[in-house]
């Protein structure tokens, strides 16, 4: 008998994943039924044969899978993260990413951790073969389609020189823009009243400025909590061409919040530091379990379901773990939600600064409330087998700018300084910086 399964699990093994569901989601229905209505055999032969009637629950008719857990579509929480009214002040343009290069990011390694198919990248690299050449500092910016599609990809070369590649049939376009205008650098200084993004406004800031200096800060300070009274001091690079203003640069910050004040200042790198040169964004783990697990289900934005035909996105990866497993945050943050809620099954989402959010799913027990604030390693939750899931699982998420992105890929925050010639240079441009930076 026990050769007999050994064989019949490798034979099931050795199936096509669509078939192993399908056949997965055939063999529930089947016990399911069974269950419910059982068949007894009554042998004619046999009137004292004894019949033993065997009832499983749903969590006993589960374990009968196998353990790799294929949701047969995307579980989505039935609610949204909460906003507030910075998300509401300064709103992001859903579809649009920005990402400034940093050392030893290529083309490849910034896009695929989105889910932008290595087919568009490469188009886009015979479009233009300078595009394997991005250098620390520079940013590129990109849209998608509703599918996933990469729709338009801009480059900023320097502050001269901007090239943007649309999509075309066969491959994407290319068009080069350069800018002639003058740059100079100006102080803006306000005092809170009200919400930061208002007071921004009336200190002359525009709403990309003031979203650029909320994400340079957002390691050290909480905007929902400032008070009434509190000041900042913005050094701005802006180019003026024919009169208008064409673009802007956020080159340093300061930030009076009761009597401690917070500073960031721009690097060559495009990275905000602080005074000593040392990193202000708070590093995360890879993987929020205590060690890694075998992956069931990889991060996939245009999964099709196996059995519907439909797409279903993959918005995060499958960790194949045992019922109980402890779950970890995988960075400082403050839990927004940790509910039961439809096909996630018991789930937690936490908010890492103002770019990052992170969430975990099909949890078996909950030990963390909204609104508690966690460190990297806090243990938040067990995992288990609840909501829409064929099998014991952790669906494990990360979202940068309101975008889901690969977990096993994705670039995560550092919390690493500048050393050598990049600090020195570092500090004598915050020698230059800090003194405009007064506040009154």
């Amino acid at each position: 008998m026990q050769q007999l399964a050994r064989a019949v699990a490798q034979a099931f093994g050795q199936l096509p994943r669509p078939h192993r569901v399908m056949l997965g989601s055939l063999t529930v229905a089947t016990l399911a039924v069974a269950v419910w209505r059982p068949y007894i055999y009554h042998p004619s032969d046999e009137p004292s044969a004894i019949v033993k009637t065997i009832e499983l629950d749903k969590d006993q008719l589960r374990t009968l899978l196998p353990d790799a857990s294929e949701p047969l579509d995307q579980a989505t929480p039935d609610d949204d993260i909460p906003q507030d009214e910075i998300d509401k002040d300064v709103p992001n343009e859903l579809g649009t990413h920005d990402y400034v290069v940093s050392s030893g990011d290529t083309l490849s390694s910034i896009l695929n951790q989105y889910g932008i198919d290595m087919g568009e990248i490469a188009q886009l690299v015979k479009t233009d073969s300078e595009l394997r050449n991005l250098r620390v500092g520079q940013q590129i910016s990109w849209t998608l389609t509703d599918q996933g599609q990469l729709q338009r990809l801009t480059w900023e070369m320097n502050r001269r020189e901007t090239r943007t590649y649309d999509r075309a049939p066969g491959g994407f376009s290319r068009s080069v823009e350069m800018q002639k205008g003058e740059w100079s650098n100006s102080v803006l200084r306000g005092t809170v009243n009200g919400s930061f993004a208002s007071s921004a406004a009336n200190a002359g800031l525009t709403s990309a400025e003031t979203s650029a200096v909320i994400k340079a800060m957002q390691w050290q300070l909480d905007f929902r909590k400032l008070r009434k009274g509190d000041k900042f001091a913005v050094l701005m690079s802006r180019e003026m061409l024919d009169g208008k203003r064409e673009q802007s640069h956020l080159l340093a910050v300061r930030l009076r919040s009761g009597d401690k004040d917070y500073y960031a200042f721009r690097a060559e790198d495009g990275k905000f530091y602080d005074r000593n040169a040392s990193g202000l964004a708070r590093g995360f783990m890879r993987f929020p379990t205590v060690k890694q697990y075998r992956v069931s289900s990889n991060f996939n934005p245009r999964r099709v379901n196996p059995v519907t035909g439909r797409i279903a996105p993959h918005k995060g990866v499958d960790f194949a773990l045992p019922l109980g497993t402890p779950v970890l945050a995988v960075g400082d943050g403050e839990v927004v939600i940790a509910k039961r809620s439809g096909a996630a099954g018991n789930y937690v989402a936490i908010r890492h600064g103002r770019q990052y959010m992170t969430r975990y799913m099909h949890l078996k027990k909950l030990l963390v409330k909204p609104g508690q604030k966690v460190k990297r390693g806090d243990r938040i939750a067990l995992s288990g087998n609840t909501g829409r899931s064929t099998g014991p699982h952790l669906h494990y998420e990360i979202w940068i700018n309101n975008q889901a992105v690969n977990p096993l890929t994705a670039k995560l925050p550092r919390s690493d300084g500048l050393t050598g010639k990049d600090r020195s240079d570092y500090l004598a441009q915050v020698r230059a910086y800090q003194p405009q930076l007064k506040l009154d």
